[in-house]
């Protein structure tokens, strides 16, 4: 893949550099230009890679900005099987009819922005959600982790970064580690199922994302511990994300909101000022 198609960046810049309408427009036509010329080159590909991408990872990439959507479906089409939406209803049908694997969710989308998509999402499944947005402040990215998000990421963006996170994601949702030598855990109305990842709190079922329920077991099978929020981040998410402290607070956060009958003042996970948190064994 051309090196110009990685450089997000200098798209961006370049659009922001242009001083007039007609310069800007001539930068998205040739940007454009250059997309379709790499997709129509990609379709005609040997048989022998098409049956090489049966049983890729299926990514859905939501953004309004055309030109977005066509930079991502170049960067990712390579690796991933990449669908298109460019608001809440395509979106929803799109899950609906092709299972993806991920999606890639812009925030500032007309009429139902991205956090309502995040919610509806969070509603009805629990996909692993990475938000890409122009939007950088820190309340931003809380609210959206917040209402369900594993990721968010800022525009521009750096591309292995992004295809990192991306992969850090499957990973999880995917993740096929050996269980626990124990197989179950009971601490008074909560189960576990570590062999089926499977959680009941007072005889109902919980939903819970992958990071949700991997944060729960490294929790439980070190309880009593306090575990400090770098080895958290660590073991819960990857080496990548160790030093993203506002992450783990807002994990724990939505843990909280489903384990725990008052989430401020929690039975189970207990904060360790300063340290981290840890999980308290009531029996």
């Amino acid at each position: 893949m051309s090196k110009a198609y990685l450089e997000t960046e200098e798209i961006w810049r370049l659009e922001q550099a242009a001083t007039n309408l007609g310069d800007r427009l001539l930068v998205r036509v040739i940007f454009h230009l250059g997309c379709r010329l790499f997709q129509v080159a990609h379709r005609f590909r040997p048989v022998e890679l098409v049956r090489e991408a049966m049983g890729r990872s299926r990514i859905l990439v939501v953004d309004d900005n055309k030109s977005t959507l066509d930079l991502l479906w170049v960067i990712l089409e390579e690796d991933f099987d990449v669908f298109t939406a460019e608001d809440a209803i395509s979106t929803m049908r799109l899950i609906k009819s092709q299972s993806p694997d991920l999606i890639i969710l812009d925030i500032m989308l007309p009429e139902i922005d991205g956090f309502e998509i995040c919610r509806m999402i969070r509603d009805r499944s629990s996909i692993p959600i990475i938000a890409l947005s122009a939007r950088c402040e820190p309340e931003d990215k809380i609210r959206c982790l917040n209402l369900g998000a594993d990721d968010y990421v800022t525009k521009p963006f750096v591309v292995e970064e992004l295809i990192a996170r991306i992969r850090s994601a499957l990973r999880r949702n995917t993740m096929n580690a050996p269980p626990p030598t124990r197989s179950t855990f009971k601490c008074s109305d909560l189960n576990i199922d570590f062999t089926a990842r499977r959680v009941v709190l007072a005889g109902k079922e919980l939903r819970l994302t992958p990071i949700e329920y991997n944060l729960l077991q490294e929790l439980v099978l070190n309880a009593g511990k306090p575990l400090t929020y770098d080895y958290l981040l660590k073991k819960v998410l990857g080496p990548e994300y160790e030093k993203e402290k506002e992450y783990i607070h807002t994990y724990v956060k939505r843990l909280r909101s489903k384990i725990e009958r008052d989430s401020e003042n929690p039975r189970y996970i207990h904060s360790v000022s300063s340290v981290g948190y840890r999980f308290i064994n009531t029996q």
